[in-house]
């Protein structure tokens, strides 16, 4: 039900205008580096410092207009300049949708392809991070298209999907980050119980730590996390073959600790003023989550937000379901 709310919540447009409008101190200042280029490059500093590499996301949702999608475009072209201008330990992490997967094919083609142009001659690494089942296969595509023409890209195996598995072993030879997955899909595509989906993630991490180019084990589950120490060492796999990836902002000693023991670590680090949608998303994907920075992140008026919509949310549900019968 408390995953079910928060995707809901995720999902809804008033609410993601609002939190533009009133910024950060709604909700989410603990887990966003910025809401510009100037304090993102901040931010990295400081976690390059302790050893951290970082990968860059700029936040946007619900991107239908050619112009926004063009903007996105620009925005990130900066942060690949400003990233190579300053040399801090940093690449890019993006979302198709937002440079216009649902506009146009060939016109988010175009736009991925003068972004992953320009981080090529800088010797940066694009990942494309992986969305909703509904856009699954084709930001795949895109991603052989390009991979026609460079080198520098990469992507995300969701791991409760029912066909990661056949993904992993087509793309193993790609920097691959390989996750749990964080949208709510339906019982036709993807595991419905954590279990299953654990399984199928640890499942996927050995495959491509054996057989892949690079993988990214992006996870806060230290259980997990344990597991992949002892797999690395029983196999000798080399640390130079693998990093632990979390999001910026959550478990902040172990980040440091794992960068400490020697081992790769990269924050994911999210920046911008459209970031209520992945903050939902956060939370819905492991509600351990707002444990972690309730005392930080809650104010009155985000309590007063989210529990309004949430039981907007929810008479929703209850209404949709009165209806049916």
């Amino acid at each position: 039900m408390l995953k079910d709310i928060f995707m809901g919540l995720s999902q809804n447009q008033f609410l993601n205008s609002a939190a533009k409008k009133y910024g950060l101190k709604m909700g989410a200042q603990s887990v966003v580096a910025g809401t510009n280029i100037e304090e993102t490059i901040k931010s990295i500093k400081e976690l390059n410092a302790h050893g951290i590499s970082c990968t860059v996301d700029n936040l946007g949702e619900f991107v239908f207009k050619e112009e926004e999608a063009t903007e996105a475009k620009e925005q990130i072209l900066k942060v690949i300049e400003a990233i190579h201008e300053n040399q801090v330990d940093a690449h890019i992490s993006l979302k198709p949708t937002q440079l216009g997967l649902d506009i146009d094919y060939h016109f988010c083609l175009s736009n991925l392809r003068e972004i992953v142009d320009l981080a090529s001659k800088y010797d940066m690494h694009i990942n494309f991070d992986m969305e909703d089942y509904g856009h699954l296969q084709p930001s795949f595509d895109l991603l052989d298209e390009l991979s026609k023409e460079y080198n520098n890209i990469g992507t995300v195996i969701q791991a409760y999907f029912f066909r990661a598995e056949e993904d992993i072993q087509m793309y193993k030879n790609y920097r691959l980050r390989i996750v749990k997955g964080a949208y709510k899909e339906t019982e036709q595509v993807a595991y419905q119980d954590k279990k299953d989906i654990d399984r199928n993630f640890i499942k996927l991490i050995e495959y491509h730590l054996l057989n892949g180019k690079f993988t990214s084990i992006a996870t806060h589950d230290h259980n997990i996390i344990n597991h992949v120490k002892e797999f690395v060492k029983k196999n000798e796999i080399p640390n130079d073959k693998f990093e632990f990836q979390m999001l910026y902002g959550f478990r902040k000693d172990m980040q440091l600790q794992l960068a400490k023991e020697g081992y790769n670590f990269c924050t994911y680090v999210p920046f911008g003023k459209d970031w209520y949608g992945y903050f939902m998303r956060r939370l819905a994907e492991r509600p351990q989550n707002l444990n972690l920075v309730a005392k930080q992140v809650f104010t009155k008026k985000t309590n007063t937000v989210i529990g309004v919509a949430a039981g907007a949310f929810l008479l929703g549900r209850l209404t949709k379901k009165k209806n049916k019968k």
